[in-house]
């Protein structure tokens, strides 16, 4: 984080600006609107806050929070691998972002264009974030849904495959139409894919030659068992003869 300014400090996470966030002042019509640029970024921070004070929830920290151009980033300390776990904390952010909406409506019908807007910029963040594509939520979303069934080195590639295919359609629209900046982000979406995926099949390919003992980083009490090639569960340690339980669900 040397290269980004500190924001400060909530709920016990650091706050950074990334310095291309800089680039949006470049952007044509952005001074008259910079009061709701300013308000979408809130926005945008608690939905990551929502994603971290999830994974908090199922003790996993979060290292840091930093805002860029395109969105936010929350980094965890670690990656939940139980797909229930995944899954609560992919859909805490877009949850934020709805609750938002929901207060803000009684308001924006009277409130004058300002509300209204934020209130619809709430709504997109919350459904373009549910897109099945990573790096947005909705490929951790997908991942989560298809590692129960077919594991997580392969609900990944899947859901990586999904993520290119549509960055590829989003840019070749966006430079036909000449949308340099939505072009830049599909670039970025297709090139995040590849990312996601590369570094969790490395890391499958880790644990799938580690000794069955290895300790996770699981949480207190528990353990993580096997339960199809592929197919990882969290077990109590006290209930080893229930390998088939999920302890999250």
């Amino acid at each position: 984080m040397s290269l980004s300014w500190k924001l400060g400090r909530i709920a016990g996470i650091d706050v950074f600006l990334h310095p291309t966030f800089l680039l949006l002042l470049l952007l044509p019509g952005v001074a008259e609107r910079l009061p709701l640029l300013l308000a979408t970024f809130g926005c945008v921070l608690l939905h990551e806050l929502g994603h971290a004070l999830a994974a908090r929830r199922f003790g996993i920290g979060t290292s840091d929070i930093t805002l860029y151009p395109i969105g936010g980033v929350a980094r965890l300390t670690r990656m939940p691998r139980a797909p229930g776990v995944e899954l609560l904390i992919a859909l805490a952010g877009p949850a934020v972002n709805l609750a938002i909406a929901v207060g803000l409506y009684p308001l924006a019908r009277g409130g004058g264009e300002f509300l209204a807007d934020l209130l619809a910029v709430n709504l997109v963040l919350a459904l373009f974030n549910l897109i099945p594509a990573f790096p947005m939520d909705g490929g951790r979303v997908l991942r989560a849904l298809l590692g129960g069934w077919i594991g997580r080195a392969r609900a990944t590639s899947f859901a990586a495959a999904v993520g290119r295919t549509l960055a590829v359609g989003f840019g070749v629209y966006s430079l036909l139409s000449w949308q340099p900046f939505q072009a830049a982000l599909a670039a970025f979406i297709y090139l995040a894919a590849g990312a996601e995926e590369a570094g969790v099949l490395a890391d499958e390919r880790r644990r799938s030659g580690a000794a069955r003992g290895v300790d996770w980083s699981a949480p207190a009490g528990y353990r993580w068992i096997q339960t199809h090639p592929g197919v990882w569960r969290l077990a109590p340690k006290a209930s080893a003869r229930d390998s088939s339980w999920s302890g999250a669900r």
